[in-house]
């Protein structure tokens, strides 16, 4: 299953992204698609810098209050996501990372990825080191560890 993702990310959405700049480019040719191009690219930079500053602000408001900020770090790492998707050219990718960026559209994203974050640590895929300190019994290995106290 993993492999077909991988597949499809690294290959199959190239493609499509290509199909679909080669399709714009014969519609509106290709100076204004390469300028439609750079200009999603730096709105899409711009637009995540000021979302993440914004959640960092909420982070430490919520750490000053004695609040755990779980929900703000999981959209400050989608935020850093659809930023780096922003900048990625294609318009596939584009769409992708404005729905990922916008408050609104965020949750669509969030709940999944909270669950699939919960069945992998249910599974003993990642583990989770509550309190910072390793028990002897569960010395580290190859597998993936994230320290988490609430998702």
């Amino acid at each position: 299953m993993a492999f077909l993702v991988c597949v499809l990310i690294f290959i199959g959405l190239p493609l499509a992204e290509l199909a679909v700049l080669l399709e714009s480019s014969e519609k509106v040719g290709l100076l204004r698609t390469l300028a439609l191009c750079v200009l999603t690219g730096v709105l899409g930079a711009s637009l995540a810098r000021w979302q993440g500053a914004q959640t960092l602000r909420l982070i430490q408001k919520d750490l000053a209050s004695g609040q755990m900020p779980a929900k703000r770090l999981v959209d400050g790492a989608m935020i850093l996501c659809a930023g780096v998707v922003l900048l990625t050219p294609g318009f596939i990718t584009d769409l992708i990372g404005f729905v990922v960026l916008f408050p609104l559209t965020r949750p669509i994203f969030r709940e999944p990825l909270k669950c699939w974050l919960i069945k992998k640590i249910k599974s003993g895929t990642i583990n989770v080191n509550v309190g910072g300190q390793a028990h002897p019994e569960q010395a580290p290995d190859d597998r993936d560890y994230i320290d988490v106290d609430e998702v």
